[in-house]
Parts: structure tokens; sequence; C-alpha cells
């Protein structure tokens, strides 16, 4: 395909309302901005994540951690919304990814293929949440423990910085 009908084709996307995303998903938090702007894998994940929350409401435990948890997903669906169907707009008028990320400011990088942290900690987390499903553990002493996932992510950013910066060192040292 050249040039010419790739910007055709890229031009007949539908335009999305960023402002009309953001007042779905203010007003109906269960992945209709998502859905709006069509993505629906996106939006089933919303509709189960949020309803996960509002149910582990009804239990009264773990607060305030989870009313706090559900307080940012319900932030972040309208934040994404909207951010997504400005994303579309752009793609639609033409614009390559490039120009998408200035007109944006940033896009948020990837994640590096590779690592295994994240895989790890979303494993350990089912193990626990599973035992604590089997009763072996109780979740009124698992809710004791929440702040444990904010220090294993803050040492897995301050290993990150460290790595880094030996990686800087050593090219500076080959140079």
């Amino acid at each position: 395909m050249n040039n010419q009908q790739e910007e055709k084709y890229a031009a007949q996307k539908p335009q999305k309302s960023p402002a009309l995303a953001g007042l779905l998903t203010f007003f109906f938090p269960i992945g209709t901005g998502a859905l709006y702007n069509g993505q629906i894998k996106k939006a089933i994940f919303f509709f189960l994540g949020f309803s996960g929350l509002v149910t582990l409401q009804t239990s009264g435990k773990g607060q305030p951690f989870l009313g706090l948890c559900l307080a940012a997903f319900y932030i972040y669906q309208i934040y994404d919304a909207v951010h997504t169907a400005k994303l579309i707009n752009l793609g639609a008028a033409g614009k390559s990814l490039e120009k998408q990320a200035e007109a944006l400011d940033e896009l948020p990088e990837p994640v590096q293929s590779g690592s295994v942290f994240w895989g790890i900690v979303l494993m350990a987390l089912g193990c626990i949440l599973l035992l604590a499903n089997y009763r072996i553990i109780d979740y009124d002493t698992l809710f004791d423990f929440w702040p444990l996932i904010i220090i294993v992510i803050g040492l897995k950013f301050v290993v990150d910085y460290a790595s880094k910066g030996n990686k800087t060192n050593k090219g500076e040292q080959n140079g």
C-alpha cells in the first residue's frame, strides 16, 4: 500500500469526542468510555475491575485501601477514555505516532520485554489471594500487609535506577 492510500484509510476512521468519552465514563464507570472508543477488551477489563472493587466495598474489610483503589480506578478510567479519544482523532487526521506523541506531550514508554518482575508479583499476589479464598490466610490479616505492595514497587524502582546508572557508567568508561 502506498502512502496516499494509507492516509486515505487513516482519514476514514471516525472521529471520537474526548468530552463524550469522558462524560460516558463519568456517569457509567463500567468501561463505557473504552467501549465508545472501540476498545472491547479494555471495556471488559474495566467492567470486571470496577465491579470487583465495588463488590469488595460491601464487606467493609480492607478499608480505606480498597476505597482509595476504587477512587483511583474511577479517575483513571476517565483519563484513559479522554486520552484515547484524542489519540484516535490524531490518528484519523493522518498524523504519525511521533507527531501524536508531540501533540499529547509524551506517550508512556512501553514495558520492556524480558522483565519477569511484574509476572512474579502477579503470581505471588494470585497465590496469596487463593490461599485467602481457602481460608488458609485470613483476609483481615492479608489487608494489614497491603503496604508491602508499595515497598516492593519502590524497591523495583530503586533497582531499575541503580542498574541504569551502572550501564551509563560502563558506557562512559569504555568511551
